[in-house]
């Protein structure tokens, strides 16, 4: 069976352990959260009795590991619950938000990569002069940017002063790719700012490591061009531990989304998870802290398999 074969089996097989203990994360979680489920449906002025009645008509008198047990088989049917306000299933609420979050976070993770590589690239070419300078600077300030303070100071230039971009809304990028690109640009420069700074420092350390390795000192001598050493071989080698930095900020960039998409109103799974911990709506928040945390388990597994495609010495191993 060959390595990278049986490195995945590995992992797959590393997951279920890992599932079943999300899924007990993701139940217990939302029963330390203070307040009442059936006193705050009620408007925090329901008498005991009606209270307790709200609480036997949800299931809430029953004790957890049959609440438990209850919720753990519906979930593995693909049932995450109906929501206490609106009665809409959990699942339905997910399937028509995600492809607005997802073209979100993609569309922020391109604008990372298309502005930090090249910027801790050259960063790292340029050692110790302006260029570099300049680089370092920005990502630090960008590192120490909240990423709602940048939407509001985004909204405030380019929709209000310049009048290039719209404030707030969201067309689906299926629908109309550019109206919809066009309601994604402020949010998604908000929400990737961080990762472009973070990625744009990874590059710089990474690239000046390779370039004083043996083979780049071979690979000049023989001649090679300097833009061949750095694209082919310095650039190349040196993005194999920024692919694992993306990956996991995939899970930060999908926290983050949340305070994003409220402020920008994109209706988005951030803003549900907000409506929902408000109203404490208990199946949405299961539902989205289960399906926010395999995400994030999956997203860590196809990484950790491209790296070990990317990396010989670990197909090897």
């Amino acid at each position: 069976m060959p390595p990278l074969l049986r490195h995945v089996i590995a992992r797959l097989i590393a997951l279920i352990p890992m599932l079943i203990a999300l899924s007990i994360a993701s139940f217990a979680l939302v029963h330390v959260i203070p307040g009442d489920p059936a006193l705050v449906m009620l408007g925090g002025e329901g008498t005991p009795q009606q209270v307790a009645e709200l609480r036997k008509q949800l299931g809430l008198d029953r004790p957890l590991p049959v609440r438990y047990w209850e919720w753990l088989t519906r979930v593995v049917r693909g049932d995450l619950g109906e929501s206490l306000y609106n009665k809409t299933r959990v699942i339905d609420e997910l399937i028509w938000r995600f492809p607005t979050t997802l073209s979100l976070v993609c569309l922020a993770l391109l604008v990372s990569i298309v502005i930090g590589v090249p910027a801790g690239l050259l960063s790292a070419v340029f050692r110790n002069s302006w260029v570099d300078h300049a680089a370092r600077v920005l990502t630090l300030v960008s590192l120490s940017m909240p990423s709602f303070w940048l939407g509001l100071m985004l909204i405030i230039l380019f929709s209000l002063k310049l009048n290039l971009l719209p404030v707030v809304g969201y067309t689906s990028v299926v629908t109309d790719l550019w109206s919809g690109v066009r309601f994604l640009i402020l949010p998604s420069c908000a929400l990737g700012t961080y990762l472009t700074a973070l990625l744009a420092r990874l590059v710089r350390s990474s690239v000046l490591e390779v370039l004083g390795q043996d083979y780049i000192r071979t690979a000049r001598a023989k001649g090679l061009r300097e833009r061949v050493v750095l694209f082919r071989h310095a650039l190349r080698n040196a993005l194999i531990p920024a692919v694992t930095v993306m990956g996991i900020n995939m899970g930060i960039l999908l926290g983050g989304s949340a305070v994003i998409e409220t402020l920008f109103v994109l209706p988005g799974v951030g803003q549900l998870v907000i409506t929902a911990l408000y109203n404490r709506d208990l199946p949405v928040i299961q539902g989205l802290i289960l399906y926010i945390s395999v995400l994030y388990v999956l997203i860590n597994l196809f990484v950790d398999v491209l790296y070990t495609y990317l990396d010989p010495r670990r197909r090897r191993g």
